[in-house]
């Protein structure tokens, strides 16, 4: 278990991080190539202005039309992202691997808010399963492999949550916490989880669209 536990924290995260950065490096050298080959006429109309309003108008609770028409799902929405994204950057036990790897740390989480963040993201998938499994609209666009990227999303808070508590063998847990985020990061780039990078630009070229060429609002 000692040298399992030693691979998937060693060598394991240096092949999680050059798959997660070179996957981005790929799909975006991938994206806009594709861009000049087929689409070049994109350029044209494409405002930082448009864009922008775009991106910082989706980025707020209940601002767009769409927000608003699914209050529960927006709520739903927001608190899953910044819980996923802020929970595993602030984590201490995380930031004391950083320090002790780099001599690098920053502010953590009070650990309180760290369980508790941690809980809602799990809840958040267990909402996002059940609107799987019960919307027709949402069921019309589900793929099997959607509920697999949600179980990858689940994994690390999942793992992470028992190992912390130690109710089941920590050693495992530990190292199934681990090998969970590694999957997680090289499922990043090449599946659905790819539009944390994509959708700023689905949003600036909407906004550019509908601003600079329909002269209207894109929500």
């Amino acid at each position: 278990m000692h040298d399992v536990y030693n691979f998937v924290a060693g060598p394991l995260v240096w092949v999680a991080f050059i798959v997660f950065f070179g996957g981005w490096l790929f799909r975006l050298i991938r994206m806009f190539s594709l861009i000049n080959k087929k689409e070049p006429f994109i350029y044209t109309y494409m405002s930082w202005k448009y864009s922008f309003r775009s991106i910082f108008r989706w980025m707020i609770p209940f601002a767009t039309t769409n927000w608003r028409r699914k209050p529960v799902l927006t709520i739903v929405t927001f608190a899953f992202h910044i819980c996923l994204i802020i929970t595993p950057i602030f984590l201490l036990a995380h930031i004391i691997l950083f320090d002790e790897a780099w001599n690098i740390s920053w502010w953590s989480l009070p650990e309180g808010w760290a369980d508790v963040m941690t809980l809602i993201v799990i809840g958040c998938c267990i909402y996002f399963l059940v609107r799987r499994l019960k919307s027709p609209e949402v069921q019309f666009v589900t793929y099997p492999s959607d509920y697999i990227i949600l179980a990858i999303v689940a994994a690390p808070f999942i793992t992470g949550f028992l190992a912390y508590h130690q109710w089941i063998n920590y050693q495992l847990m530990l190292i199934l916490h681990i090998l969970a985020g590694e999957i997680m990061l090289m499922a990043i780039p090449f599946t659905r989880l790819s539009h944390m990078i994509f959708s700023p630009f689905t949003r600036a070229y909407m906004g550019s669209e509908f601003g600079g060429v329909r002269h209207t609002r894109d929500w």
